[in-house]
């Protein structure tokens, strides 16, 4: 079974802003009193914490899928919408946070610290937040923006002040069980150790953390053994205790050997950059098992060699305690020593982070196509403004070519060189994609048409009254036209007949 986890993969999702209301106020002799939707609510944000209290990442190793809780919708007479649930992830203090391409994002170093890895989405404005003295009855709301959603890697890194190193089986679990209250599982056979373990010591009136790391082997720093997995626990410990078996029965093994390979591991061994690098860092030497007799001997015999490489040694036996209580006070000084260092260092300045001039608030980007280029326009604003645009509703529209206009899109968009009928993409990947006119552009506040609808984009064929009348009487003098016409001709038909009955009237008087 698995008990402790220092790596996992956490897949998140933030809330879900809530829309925005349309709404108007009806009161008595007032059935269009006003726009009254509320705003939607904010989506829940997911905070990691660095908690002292908890040692392991094994929750999020069985339930790495965790959500945050959506806003909700808003609502008429300016009710908002709730706000959505923040969910709280107590991780280990000294968890370094990356993102899916491996950088790092924070370093959760001190206990309490607050991060917000997955902000969520923004609530959309309702009607009446939208009015104004010229846009006094909005037809549309925003709607709410999508919350973050992705993988972080979440990397425990031990924080200790002192890293027990060695082979294994050289006893480092047997001493750290013997300095402090710490109870490592102990056992003849090797990797006993398959985690770090942390134990206090208290040595007079100074008090430090000791870890005992898994055992390294030649190649650690390459992928062999557990070594690789567990080095970076050794990142930020302060100084470094050697643990030598003197008492190893396998072939080819000496305190001065295994000192030399895992050096050579330490050194190959990558830190981030501006830490100390490993094979740097104040190393003491503990010789132990010198309870055997042979071990002893050998313990007597490499102690003037390692002296003269300028190490410092302690001749050590977990069993009887011999040596403990010199290399615990030690290791005190070093830890003493480097505290006032860190103190007495200036503090770190503050990043003051400043908004971004309008200048900086997007860019476009021309793309080569199958039929022409393609303008990409990238930037927060245009992709938060179109997940906040409703494109059944015209007016929504029209509202959001007014903003990107304000923002200089437009004139961006024309110093490119695009043409009127070009392909613009709001956004990465598929986005949003238009054919680009020019003439859709500013003044939405200054047209008068119905709710919900934008002259600019659908033209009304409407008539208007002078066109009406125009046309009323054009039809009028078609009619006077016509009826002059058939007169005349009324006229004309009865003139021949009068005309035809006198001829017959003459003829017939004649023949008589």
């Amino acid at each position: 079974m698995v008990t402790f986890v220092d790596r996992v993969t956490l897949h998140l999702r933030a809330g879900k802003g809530g829309n925005g209301c349309v709404s108007v106020r009806r009161e008595k002799f007032k059935p269009l009193a006003g726009p009254d939707g509320g705003n939607g609510g904010h989506g829940g944000d997911i905070v990691l914490v660095a908690d002292p209290q908890v040692t392991t990442l094994l929750s999020y190793h069985h339930s790495p899928h965790r959500a945050a809780g959506n806003g909700g919708f808003g609502m008429g007479d300016n009710r908002s919408g709730a706000e959505g649930e923040d969910i709280e992830l107590p991780v280990p203090v000294g968890t370094v946070v990356k993102d899916a391409d491996g950088e790092v994002v924070v370093d959760m170093l001190d206990p309490g610290m607050r991060f917000v890895v997955a902000p969520g989405g923004r609530g959309g404005l309702g009607n009446a937040a939208l009015a104004t003295t010229k846009r006094k009855a909005p037809g549309f709301a925003l709607l709410g923006t999508p919350g973050w959603e992705g993988d972080v890697l979440l990397e425990l890194k031990t924080v200790a002040d002192v890293a027990l190193v060695g082979f294994p089986s050289a006893g480092k679990s047997s001493l750290i069980a013997a300095m402090s209250a710490a109870r490592p599982k102990i056992a003849d056979y090797p990797f006993t150790t398959l985690h770090p373990n942390l134990g206090v010591v208290q040595a007079g009136d100074v008090r430090y953390t000791v870890a005992d790391v898994p055992g390294l082997i030649e190649g650690a720093s390459e992928g062999k053994g557990l070594g690789l997995e567990f080095l970076r626990h050794v990142e930020r410990c302060t100084a470094l205790v050697h643990v030598l078996d003197c008492a190893t029965l396998e072939p080819g093994r000496d305190p001065l050997t295994d000192l030399d390979v895992i050096l050579g591991e330490l050194a190959a061994y990558p830190v981030p950059e501006g830490q100390v690098p490993l094979i740097d860092r104040p190393q003491l030497i503990a010789l132990n098992k010198i309870d055997v007799p042979e071990a002893k001997d050998l313990a007597d015999m490499v102690r003037p060699d390692l002296e003269a490489r300028g190490y410092r040694v302690f001749e050590i036996s977990t069993v009887s305690h011999e040596g403990l209580r010199q290399l615990s006070f030690a290791l005190a000084d070093i830890i003493v020593r480097h505290r006032a260092e860190e103190a007495a260092k200036p503090a770190v300045p503050r990043v003051v982070i400043r908004p971004k001039g309008a200048d900086a608030d997007f860019t476009v980007r021309v793309e080569g196509g199958t039929y022409g280029p393609v303008y990409r326009i990238l930037g927060d604003k245009p992709v938060r403004w179109v997940q906040q645009t409703d494109f059944q509703n015209d007016e929504a529209v029209g509202f959001l070519a007014d903003r990107l206009e304000k923002l200089g899109v437009e004139d961006e968009l024309f110093r490119v060189g695009a043409t009127p009928g070009a392909t613009v993409v709001i956004g990465p990947g598929d986005g949003i994609v238009f054919d680009w006119q020019p003439a859709l552009t500013s003044a939405a506040e200054l047209m008068t048409a119905p709710r919900g609808t934008d002259p600019r984009l659908d033209q009304n064929a409407r008539r208007t009254t002078a066109q009406r009348r125009e046309r009323y009487h054009e039809m009028m003098d078609a009619k006077a036209a016509a009826r002059a016409e058939l007169e005349a001709e009324r006229l004309m038909t009865t003139a021949e007949l009068e005309s035809e009955r006198i001829e017959h009237g003459a003829a017939e008087e004649g023949h008589e």
